[in-house]
């Protein structure tokens, strides 16, 4: 296992995973390639995130679940586009707001789930205020 670290979050990596960052996030792939799991922070001008920033930016279809993921407030939604299987996480702290998605074919809906929900259960967000 390994810390992946960036100026706003942080989670441990499973030596089977890895990881690429650009200007616009980081993309974390399983090495047998079934999908991908993307992480993009945006940080406030000022104050905090607030649910209607997150609901602003997500629009309303279809409506996101309220929850708590490692310990932050998050919201959450399963989306199906065309042939790809997608969930969203927009997990706010503070000024800071990440947008997660993980997206694989509709065919592999849920073959790495219990692994991303072990690697989201590390994340942790550093609050910008």
């Amino acid at each position: 296992m390994r810390i992946l670290e960036t100026d706003n979050w942080s989670l441990v990596l499973p030596p089977e995973w890895r990881a690429e960052q650009d200007d616009e996030g980081v993309l974390i792939s399983d090495r047998d390639g079934v999908g991908c799991l993307e992480i993009t922070a945006l940080v406030a001008a000022s104050g905090a995130v607030a649910a209607a920033d997150v609901h602003a930016m997500a629009g309303d279809s279809p409506p996101l679940q309220q929850l708590t993921l490692a310990g932050h407030r998050a919201w959450y939604r399963e989306v199906d586009e065309q042939d790809t299987a997608l969930r969203e996480w927009y997990v706010g702290a503070g000024a800071v707001l990440l947008y997660v998605t993980y997206s694989c074919a509709a065919e592999h809906r849920g073959l790495d789930a219990a692994a991303v929900d072990e690697i989201l259960d590390t994340l942790r967000v550093s609050a910008v205020s």
